[in-house]
């Protein structure tokens, strides 16, 4: 008979790497994804299609709260790879943020003063077919054997860099104790005062916040904040709230950045109710993005002047603190730029 503590630490370490098996489970064809939410291909105006280079990923937790039988879901549309992508448009590129001149070593970029990212992995839970870096290489950009040594002398020899952001990919789909690792190596430097995390993993597999990452979390020598990735309320269901608030309590500021997408959260109501929806669940809006005019991304474009109409509008609904600021990134600026007009 096995004893009853290795029987806990058994059933425990399942529970742990639970998150684990759901993204190993993920759906990753079109025509699956459609038949879940009880569609068919001819459904949809766009068309279905794989890419080889950036195909189909979706946690099964995310497809649930997707309505069935509607082409026109904002979670569907978020994710769904189609023929449109395919299209030609002019002034959209495959680096539109200028992440490659970027690049000061493997796996670290330099784009802004005082921080620096950590591209800790090309991984991630979940393809948005509105990603920017889609086409990013990160074969060719990841420190060799994973050996951050490099990176760690770099943020150490400039006292000037306060934030190290933990970017990719997602770093959540590393495992805690490969965050651990890292996080022990950049605490012997002195002069880094935040830690800052990027991550979609809590919105679209909450799972991942287990206890075991909080533990991590909670050890941390710094100030900590998690920038979400969430554009639509109906991402927030109660398991993705309940996520977020063990985040909170665990003291780790929450904000939000959404892209403005067309045909998903491209108006008042559905803006509204996500910034009502985040502050509920103890995430500030902080920004939302223009679309980064990325190669495959051009059919979810929203323009200056309606994204200006959009925000002026909220600004009529909302206290000032709900308003996301309305800003896009332009390759070689020290900063994200404010959209002329807002305040």
């Amino acid at each position: 008979m096995i004893p009853l503590t290795a029987t806990v630490c058994q059933e425990r370490n399942r529970k742990s790497e639970s998150w684990q098996h759901e993204l190993a489970s993920a759906i990753r064809d079109p025509e699956e994804l459609l038949s879940i939410v009880g569609l068919t291909p001819d459904q949809i105006p766009g068309n279905i299609y794989n890419c080889d280079d950036f195909p189909l990923r979706v946690p099964r937790a995310y497809v649930a709260r997707m309505e069935p039988g509607n082409p026109h879901d904002p979670l569907l549309l978020q994710v769904l790879s189609q023929k449109l992508e395919t299209v030609e448009q002019p002034d959209f590129q495959l680096d539109p943020v200028g992440d490659g001149p970027s690049v000061a070593l493997p796996g670290l970029l330099h784009k802004y003063h005082g921080r620096v990212l950590l591209m800790t992995t090309g991984a991630c839970p979940v393809h948005c077919r509105y990603c920017f870096r889609r086409h990013f290489p990160y074969s060719e950009s990841r420190p060799e054997d994973k050996d951050w040594t490099a990176a760690m002398d770099y943020i150490a020899a400039d006292s000037n860099i306060k934030e190290v952001i933990l970017s990719g990919g997602d770093p959540l789909s590393l495992a805690t104790e490969r965050l651990r690792m890292l996080s022990q190596q950049l605490a012997e430097i002195t002069h880094i005062k935040r830690l800052r995390i990027h991550t979609r993993m809590p919105i679209v597999l909450p799972q991942r916040i287990n206890k075991g990452f909080l533990d991590w979390l909670d050890n941390l020598p710094w100030k900590t904040l998690m920038v979400m990735h969430c554009n639509h309320a109906r991402e927030l269901d109660a398991r993705v709230s309940n996520a977020l608030a063990s985040l909170e309590s665990a003291g780790i500021t929450l904000l939000n950045q959404a892209v403005l997408l067309r045909g998903v959260n491209d108006n008042v109501i559905d803006q509204v109710d996500l910034s009502e929806a985040l502050f509920a669940a103890g995430v500030l809006p902080y920004y939302l993005h223009l679309l980064d005019r990325v190669i495959g991304a051009a059919h979810f474009e929203v323009n200056e002047d309606q994204a200006l109409e959009l925000i002026q509008n909220l600004q009529s609904k909302l206290p000032g603190y709900l308003v996301p600021k309305l800003v896009r990134e332009v390759a070689g600026m020290p900063h994200k730029i404010p959209v002329p007009g807002t305040t």
